[in-house]
């Protein structure tokens, strides 16, 4: 179980779970958000990020990210990076059973 505290990475290095939320301006499919997906994963490790899991709200345009990170900053690095999309919310969050 993560907790916002004290949780430490391989390195050594201070972790937090954070949960992003991208608000597009029309619909997305999940085949699209895995490709974007797959390229966080490809650059993740370069700042100490860790994606977790997504979800998508496909009619909506909402996508969900789970990430574990050193801070904020790190896990929207990594999108902008990426793939150029940025989350529009990204919130400290635990993990509950």
């Amino acid at each position: 179980m993560h907790d916002h505290t004290d949780v430490l990475d391989s390195k050594g290095t201070t972790m937090a779970l954070y949960m992003d939320v991208h608000s597009l301006d029309g619909p997305v499919t999940l085949g699209e958000v895995a490709k974007a997906h797959a390229a966080d994963l490809a650059i993740q490790e370069d700042h100490g990020v860790h994606y977790l899991r997504y979800w998508v709200d496909e009619g909506n345009g909402k996508i969900f990210c789970l990430v574990d990170a050193p801070d904020a900053e790190a896990a929207n690095t990594v999108h902008r990076e990426a793939h150029g999309l940025v989350a529009d919310e990204v919130h400290l969050v635990a993990e509950g059973l």
